[in-house]
């Protein structure tokens, strides 16, 4: 019996455990039980496969550094690897989109936010309208941070770094401007 399979036939749990210590069967077994759905998950959040390789082999990294810290009580393995992979996949997407970086254009993007081009429904066009107005409503800086979050579809972290701010910053400006539109339709409707 080789030692590979002695890890193959291993637990979830041991396989962590060996690669925490630098075992090379259990690194190659841990590979070979979860690889499928590590890939199937990074190529149905990237949606493409050689993103989705580069992804779960960064996954697979990450869990051998990572693999001391792994607690058995939290959830399974193949939950835990699959979080770590959800994760970097999220990641890799985010940063391939494209985003206004240009503030010209940006600003352009709350003057403009939400207005519609020519629509058939009276409703959509006068909620779209009332929605562009209470944003332009709003300081600067609050209407850019919900134009960046809402708009353009950023985290909150894309939009402080976008901003040059702290990310509770950006939290703050992003909910304060969305609590301030809601605010502002309630006060309308009632």
């Amino acid at each position: 019996m080789t030692l590979f399979s002695l890890a193959d036939r291993a637990s979830d749990a041991a396989l962590v455990a060996g690669l925490a210590v630098d075992d090379d069967a259990a690194a190659v077994a841990f590979v070979r039980r979860f690889e499928r759905q590590v890939f199937g998950l990074a190529v149905s959040i990237t949606r493409d496969r050689a993103l989705a390789e580069d992804v779960s082999q960064e996954a697979f990294l990450r869990a051998w550094r990572a693999a001391a810290t792994y607690d058995l009580r939290r959830g399974s393995v193949l939950t835990w690897l699959l979080t770590i992979t959800r994760n970097l996949a999220i990641d890799v997407v985010r940063a391939r989109r494209t985003t206004p970086t240009d503030s010209a254009l940006l600003d352009q993007l709350v003057a403009t936010a939400l207005t519609p081009e020519q629509r058939d429904e009276v409703g959509a066009l006068a909620e779209a309208a009332d929605a562009a107005r209470r944003l332009r409503d709003l300081p600067t800086e609050q209407a850019r941070a919900v134009v960046l979050a809402v708009v353009a579809g950023n985290s909150a972290q894309e939009v402080a770094d976008h901003e040059g701010i702290p990310l509770g910053t950006a939290k703050t400006r992003i909910r304060t401007g969305l609590r301030r539109m809601r605010r502002s339709m309630e006060v309308e409707h009632d």
